[in-house]
């Protein structure tokens, strides 16, 4: 949900962007029932979406790497382990996007990326708090889906306007 939603969210005129989703769990897995059903409303269609898992091959060369929960980002460094300076949760990123604030006209996406990397450590990733987690509602009702899906809609809509303000 959250990758279809932030790529909606990238302005044609954005840089070059390719956003892609990938998981901890084998892949191959088509979308459940409730998220076609949540993400409806947004004017997405996920019914052609296989899951496919996390890979080392995947995360190389990545911009940004988002988790929705610290293990995410955890196997993401774990795989590739130069992601780090570029691995957040979603929820992270924007709590340090709020306090940088967006992207300047003539600053590079990496630049701002390593701007809100700041001085992070990788001792953080051991730390339990849940936080910054987004809830997985995974086989749980379906109000759980809508929320977790309108949180994301906001989270991804101000990621977006971090990464291209308007008046850039």
């Amino acid at each position: 949900m959250a990758a279809a939603l932030f790529a909606d969210r990238i302005p044609d005129h954005a840089d070059s962007v390719e956003v892609s989703s990938a998981g901890l769990l084998e892949g191959g897995t088509a979308v459940p029932e409730e998220v076609l059903e949540v993400m409806a409303p947004y004017g997405i269609d996920l019914r052609a979406h296989r899951s496919r898992r996390l890979t080392q091959p995947l995360l190389e060369g990545a911009d940004l790497v988002l988790g929705m929960s610290r293990r995410h980002v955890q196997e993401a460094v774990l795989l590739d382990p130069p992601s780090w300076p570029q691995a957040f949760k979603l929820k992270e990123l924007v709590r340090r996007g709020e306090a940088i604030g967006p992207r300047r006209p003539d600053q590079g996406l990496r630049s701002w990326i390593d701007d809100a990397h700041g001085h992070r450590t990788r001792s953080t990733l051991a730390n339990y708090s849940d936080t910054d987690d987004v809830e997985d509602p995974y086989g749980g009702p379906i109000a759980g889906y809508r929320s977790v899906a309108d949180e994301l809609a906001v989270l991804t809509r101000q990621l977006a306007g971090f990464l291209w303000p308007e008046d850039g």
